[in-house]
């Protein structure tokens, strides 16, 4: 994979990366994040290929290391009223928004960037190119995993902590035998024919 060239600023880079647009229930969890660079942290990638415990490790340090951090959400209603693409940017505005530290310019990972009224990039594949997306999406993929383990604490029945919410046959099974919850996405095809609405 080539080797991502920062551009020439003014200021600090954040990155920001989302999890969660595939699952059928819960928010969709943006994080936002300014490293130090005086304190590298070792062993950044994309949090799809860390396992569990190195991720928790990481997230962490990133916390504690980082210049700035923070986490941006849609609730399931927004999805249902943006769609999921549209309420993604808005969580990742609100990641940035959050930063205690502004940044100089803002690096996204895949192939499209909201407003966020400063100079920004969307760069593909940018959680395994760029170390501030990497953060990013380990610190947004831990936040959201949590909530998915919650979740299953109050609905034990759904296998939440299992499958994060996403469709797999279990969830279908259970959404099919137990209907959804507030926490589901109405607007979701799966969710919808559980509902009885959908073909």
């Amino acid at each position: 994979m080539t080797e991502f060239e920062y551009p020439p600023i003014a200021g600090y880079f954040a990155g920001v990366d989302e999890v969660g647009r595939g699952p059928l229930v819960g928010d969709v969890v943006t994080a936002a994040v300014i490293l130090d660079p005086s304190k590298p942290i070792t062993g950044l990638n994309d949090s799809k290929k860390l396992s569990e415990k190195k991720r928790l490790a990481l997230a962490e340090e990133i916390k504690a290391n980082a210049l700035a951090w923070a986490i941006g959400r849609a609730t399931p209603a927004e999805i249902d009223q943006l769609n999921i693409l549209q309420a993604t940017m808005v969580a990742m505005q609100r990641a940035v928004q959050g930063l205690s530290v502004q940044p100089g310019y803002v690096l996204v990972d895949g192939n499209r960037t909201p407003d966020f009224g400063l100079p920004a990039e969307a760069v593909v594949k940018g959680d395994g190119r760029v170390a501030e997306i990497s953060a990013a999406s380990i610190i947004a993929k831990v936040q959201r995993d949590h909530e998915m383990a919650e979740l299953d604490k109050l609905h034990p029945e759904y296998g939440f902590a299992k499958h994060k919410g996403y469709p797999t046959a279990l969830h279908m099974e259970k959404l099919a035998e137990l209907g959804p919850l507030a926490e589901h996405r109405r607007s979701f095809k799966p969710v919808q024919r559980a509902l009885g609405q959908g073909s």
